[in-house]
């Protein structure tokens, strides 16, 4: 890592937390927007309960689930959504920084390069997937213990999708046309993590567990809250550590590539 020490590693943190609160204050600027795109993003999400409760009127379970861990399953999908495209909505569109050479803003600043970036925008409407996850727990049943384990699981789904999106970007660095390997992997972290796992099998399995990891995001933290098992709850902690630790790492590698294009835009 390039913190030497714990002052360090505190700065970064009290900076990235300014970098988003000036972020979502530049879009509240128009109050009616930024409301409305919340409200909007809500009501989206909350039309798939009505297909459920259609499909749970055919059968009682669905891959062992039944409709309040389906309904905790999608509150733990859109929390991990939120969370990346909130705090760390420019994750997405790393690879259009480093290709079009616009990364020079971020590296003469005194401050994480990766962090500044991705940083650098919000995405408004997924605060109402924020907002939606917490409506998901309380469907599914509030207790602290579950509210604790939660607000964990979410954080960690967030870093795990928000790594993900860093590691896929940053190949870049080496490989111009990546467009459709991000768009496919963007695609696979947001779909497939409305089903339940335990409905894949085989390959499919392994692949969302590894390459797209869907089910470190969303399906070991859903099992996880429904077992109360703290085995998994380590293991959660554990895996989002090393994903986060790849994910930097592997930008900073690319970053001793990267081809500046002269760009010299400020930015405050």
């Amino acid at each position: 890592m390039r913190w030497e020490n714990v002052s360090e590693i505190k700065n970064e943190f009290k900076i990235m937390m300014l970098s988003i609160k000036y972020s979502i204050m530049r879009e509240m600027i128009n109050k009616v927007t930024f409301f409305s795109n919340i409200i909007f993003m809500i009501i989206n999400n909350a039309t798939f309960i009505f297909e459920w409760i259609v499909l749970f009127s055919i059968r009682s379970d669905i891959g062992g689930y039944g409709f309040r861990e389906i309904m905790l399953l999608w509150g733990l999908a859109a929390g991990s959504y939120g969370i990346c495209h909130v705090f760390f909505a420019k994750s997405i569109k790393l690879s259009e920084l480093i290709i079009n050479g616009e990364l020079d803003t971020y590296l003469v600043q005194p401050k994480d390069v990766l962090l500044s970036a991705i940083t650098s925008s919000c995405d408004v409407s997924a605060i109402g997937d924020l907002i939606y996850s917490l409506i998901m727990l309380f469907v599914y049943g509030f207790t602290i213990k579950n509210f604790l384990l939660y607000f964990v699981a979410v954080i960690c789904g967030g870093l795990i999708f928000t790594s993900v999106q860093i590691f896929a970007q940053s190949l870049s660095f080496w490989f111009v046309k990546l467009d459709i390997i991000q768009d496919i992997i963007n695609n696979t972290l947001i779909n497939f993590a409305t089903y339940p796992g335990s409905i894949f099998k085989g390959a499919v399995r392994l692949v969302l567990y590894t390459v797209v990891p869907v089910g470190l995001s969303t399906y070991l933290p859903t099992d996880m809250i429904i077992s109360q098992d703290m085995g998994l709850f380590a293991i959660l902690i554990v895996l989002t550590i090393l994903f986060v630790f790849l994910s930097y790492n592997t930008f900073y590698l690319g970053l001793k590539k990267y081809a500046s294009s002269n760009l010299m835009n400020a930015r405050v």
